[in-house]
């Protein structure tokens, strides 16, 4: 997007794509159909140090302008939800479409080994030596290291003296601890809708129970601002009012057990595991009205401390990296390297799931080519 922007602008461009292919990452986005942008995109949809960053670059570049682009060129897509746009086909029309805007030069497979700045940029590479006045760093966190995420950036920005804020996994499935491993270990692929929360943060979409842990798009929301320790909160029946509805249900002397009341709001299998592990089950009309608050609080604010995360193996992204305040906000330049651009995933700018790491990947380049 970068080269596209500045190759339209007049500017000589040559991008260094140490894969053998460009946009890796945008082919196995989306479960393979691309989550390329969300039409909601605001600043509030970003994890960073510095909350204001962002907002100059995703001002001057949004949603509906790479809307416009895949338009152009006749890529059915469809919105999924919450403003989510994937393509109706393969992912890699996407990729096909930036390499058809693209008019530079373009080298795969080339293996940087050196950068140096005198008068001008100066890139060492396997396929040779490179100058140019400006030199655009667009590689990536360290998010899916097979398919090519490596700590580029980082060290390009240490060689220079640019700070970095400490980077983790995010969106990324988290990990039992051993005695809750023990009791839901066999749950894994049961989903349910429920809301996470963490701090203020809260969303809610599925969750989804793994050999390992947790998963789906609620965990994987919360999981960037996790931070090694502490727990999170979960909501397992956010659509149901369960103490009201346990109170009622005993007034009337309904003959029921608790369990059953509760398996009607979810999965099964869960219901077994719940009632197996963390609460007990007896008929409505023998339970205590405080037996009853109990087991509803229990399932709306199940709280659980995990034990990790996947890892950059599995995270869709990376948490932290290159300090804004070493940037300019409007050209994302560095302020005491004039010509050096760090832009992208990169940057301590992260997106929650659902496009939004896309639009910004977008809106960083558009600014820094500018």
């Amino acid at each position: 997007m970068c080269g596209i922007t500045a190759s339209q602008l007049g500017r000589r461009t040559l991008i260094l794509e140490h894969n053998t292919e460009p946009g890796r990452k945008i082919l196995i986005s989306g479960g393979g159909r691309c989550n390329f942008t969300n039409t909601g995109t605001r600043p509030e949809n970003f994890l960073s140090a510095n909350p204001h960053f962002a907002k100059s670059a995703l001002a001057r570049y949004r949603p509906a302008d790479f809307i416009a682009l895949v338009q152009k060129h006749k890529i059915a897509y469809h919105e999924k939800k919450l403003g989510q746009l994937f393509c109706d086909g393969p992912a890699s029309q996407i990729v096909e479409m930036l390499l058809a805007e693209y008019r530079g030069n373009l080298h795969c497979n080339s293996r940087i080994t050196a950068v140096r700045h005198a008068t001008e940029f100066i890139v060492e590479t396997s396929l040779g030596e490179f100058r140019a006045p400006r030199l655009v760093v667009s590689t990536g966190g360290l998010s899916i290291p097979k398919i090519g995420a490596t700590p580029f950036a980082y060290d390009l920005a240490r060689q220079f003296g640019i700070k970095i804020v400490p980077t983790r996994p995010g969106l990324v499935p988290l990990t039992w601890n051993k005695i809750d491993l023990h009791k839901f270990q066999s749950l894994a692929g049961v989903s349910t809708e429920s809301t996470v929360a963490i701090g203020s943060r809260t969303f809610r979409e599925k969750l989804l129970f793994t050999h390992r842990g947790l998963s789906g798009p609620s965990v994987l929301q919360v999981s960037s601002y996790w931070q090694g320790k502490g727990p999170i909160r979960i909501d397992l029946a956010p659509d149901a009012p369960l103490e009201e509805e346990l109170l009622e249900r005993k007034q009337q002397n309904e003959p029921a057990e608790i369990r059953t009341a509760i398996s009607r709001h979810l999965p099964q299998r869960l219901t077994d595991a719940w009632f197996t592990h963390q609460a007990n089950s007896r008929p409505l009309l023998q339970a205590a009205v405080k037996e009853l608050r109990a087991v509803a609080d229990g399932l709306h604010n199940w709280r659980i401390e995990p034990a990790g995360t996947e890892g950059y193996e599995k995270a869709e992204v990376t948490v932290g990296g290159i300090d804004t305040n070493e940037l300019s906000s409007q050209t994302m330049e560095v302020k005491k390297v004039p010509g050096l651009y760090f832009i992208g995933e990169g940057v301590d700018v992260t997106g929650h799931l659902g496009g939004y790491n896309f639009q910004w990947a977008w809106a960083s380049a558009n600014a820094a080519a500018q």
